[in-house]
């Protein structure tokens, strides 16, 4: 029989109310499996990874997720794995366990958006679909994928697109790869994935991966890049407005940080479509010839999370920026 491992992290699948009617993260893994809906028919490992709402991980918790799966694999009896996460950063631990999966069996990523103690959740169905599309054979070879709301998505460019809803996540340049329905998986599409890193030498440390969002608006200086870079920021990411524009201000300072050894990636608050250096006076094409790398169609949050991947791995910011062109280069064009 097929055997699947499901790693729990808590998020709003393991919640319950407590005295005060907050919602804290509280279920184990084996609490999750007891309400699946219906019989799943493949064998069930359970084991618990850490029970916490996902707006508190580090990358060194997200590091500690990739490497649970990649034990689970190590086990050649196992078809694939589980990871039962919070929905608020599923898409930061989704990508980034993507970005280190080398193997053929997927590690698929489901939550909830209703809590465990809610009469309506959504968790067990969520669950069962998710260990659906694990053990199914049309699932190998797509790397990490995020199943919610019977839709499957690839780990790259999904995220949360709204903050309540149960159809929580989409994937807005791209579309869902399949769906899932009563334990049927069908996949319509491939996702076009980069060379993987090593995860053996990953090195989450703190000082050694600091990667900073700064936000580009309507009148914003120069402040908030200077005060992360001068907190330590090994990297920075550029929330721009339109297709990735700033201002003259900001793209004389993305010179200086990038001169002294910042790498900074561009991209955009904008929902849907690519970074492009279109726009002079502080716009993508001046912050381009400033030294920023474009992000393609990866929006801040993954964007952020492939910066630490690879400072994590290579240190150097020259090595990192060469490497953050060439893993955009190669998902651009497959």
């Amino acid at each position: 029989m097929r055997r699947i491992v499901v790693l729990s992290t808590g998020g709003t699948i393991a919640t319950r109310h407590d005295a005060q009617g907050t919602r804290l993260a509280a279920d184990p893994a084996d609490a999750l499996l007891e309400r699946l809906p219906w019989p799943v028919g493949v064998a069930v490992e359970a084991k618990d990874v850490f029970c916490l709402g996902s707006y508190l991980l580090t990358p060194a918790d997200m590091h500690g997720v990739a490497v649970a799966a990649r034990e689970a694999l190590a086990d050649e009896a196992v078809s694939g794995v589980v990871v039962t996460h919070g929905t608020d950063t599923l898409e930061e631990t989704a990508y980034l366990t993507d970005l280190f999966h080398n193997d053929p069996r997927p590690v698929v990523f489901t939550g909830a958006m209703r809590p465990a103690d809610a009469a309506d959740s959504d968790g067990p169905r969520n669950l069962a679909d998710a260990i659906a599309v694990a053990a199914a054979a049309e699932a190998r070879d797509l790397g990490a994928l995020v199943s919610f709301d019977g839709q499957i998505y690839p780990a790259r460019g999904t995220r949360k697109a709204h903050t309540t809803a149960p159809a929580a996540f989409a994937a807005p340049d791209g579309g869902p790869l399949g769906r899932v329905s009563d334990g049927e998986v069908a996949i319509s599409a491939v996702p076009v994935r980069p060379k993987p890193l090593d995860l053996a030498a990953f090195r989450p440390d703190p000082d050694r991966v600091r990667t900073d969002i700064v936000a580009c608006y309507p009148g914003c200086d120069t402040r908030a890049l200077r005060a992360v870079a001068d907190a330590g920021a090994r990297a920075v990411v550029l929330e721009a407005t339109g297709a990735g524009n700033a201002n003259p201000a900001v793209a004389e300072e993305v010179a200086r940080l990038t001169a002294s050894g910042v790498v900074v990636a561009l991209s955009t608050r904008v929902q849907a479509g690519p970074v492009a250096a279109v726009y002079g006076n502080g716009g993508g094409a001046d912050l381009l010839r400033a030294g920023a790398v474009p992000t393609g169609t990866l929006r801040p949050s993954q964007a952020r999370i492939l910066l630490i991947a690879l400072l994590g791995c290579y240190g150097d910011p020259a090595r990192v920026r060469a490497e953050l062109n060439n893993s955009l280069e190669r998902n651009h064009h497959g």
